[in-house]
């Protein structure tokens, strides 16, 4: 489902930042250029995922997971190697994106599932689904902004599965929810591994990786560091912790 040939992304980043707009201003006039030096988030990384895997990925912050999931999801252009996926994809990437602060929730679910390929037919065929998992229905008609971290990702998280994605990518996003919803959240993704949904899980829970997973891939510096069976992988990735 997906195949990633020796993706790299870099980033350019400035070494000195003007301290003030005019200094900026002053420079761009002058044409002077401020030095960059170059961050690469993604160096020569290469997997594949097969239909139906469960398939998760750990590291430490600033490891490349999340600019890979962006990659993954076509958010992110890579600098260099090849991306192929195949099927639909749900990206929980980031808490609130596809979101409107200034929308209500209700409206916020027509936006965010138009963004995921639902027609506005379907989406009034699935909406009241919705509204009941994410447990939101007294908040529904509220303003996105009036919403704790939490709710948000209880609409997201809703929204997305009721789409009913051949390819569901999930970043973090259930860190931010009660224990409840959490489980609540888990057992949907484990009726959808047994029914061969293709999902990506990036989480520093590794109990949770390792009871839903079937591989993981350990990143580090932008590259993979290992992958294969959860135990090994997590244990090695534990010892580095050390």
């Amino acid at each position: 489902m997906i195949e990633i040939d020796n993706v790299s992304v870099r980033y350019r980043l400035a070494k000195e930042k003007p301290k003030t707009l005019q200094e900026y201003l002053i420079n761009r006039l002058k044409g002077k250029r401020h030095d960059h030096q170059d961050f690469w988030a993604l160096r020569d990384l290469s997997m594949a995922v097969r239909k139906g895997e469960t398939y998760g990925i750990i590291g430490r912050n600033g490891a490349g997971k999340s600019t890979l999931l962006k990659v993954i999801a076509g958010v992110l252009r890579p600098t260099a190697g090849r991306v192929r996926v195949q099927g639909t994809i749900a990206p929980l990437i980031e808490l609130g994106a596809g979101f409107d602060p200034e929308l209500t929730g209700a409206e916020n679910i027509f936006l965010n599932a138009s963004i995921l390929g639902l027609s506005r037919s379907q989406i009034k065929e699935k909406f009241q689904s919705i509204i009941d998992f994410s447990e939101l229905r007294d908040f529904i008609y509220s303003p996105l902004k009036s919403y704790s971290s939490g709710m948000v990702a209880r609409l997201g998280f809703s929204i997305a599965t009721e789409v009913d994605p051949e390819i569901l990518i999930i970043d973090e996003i259930l860190s931010v929810g009660d224990k409840q919803f959490v489980e609540k959240c888990n057992e949907r993704m484990r009726l959808f591994r047994k029914k061969g949904t293709t999902m990506l899980l990036v989480s520093h829970n590794l109990v949770e990786i390792a009871q839903i997973c079937g591989t993981v891939l350990w990143m580090d510096h932008g590259g993979a560091r290992m992958y294969g069976e959860p135990k090994t992988i997590i244990d090695e990735y534990v010892k580095s912790l050390t």
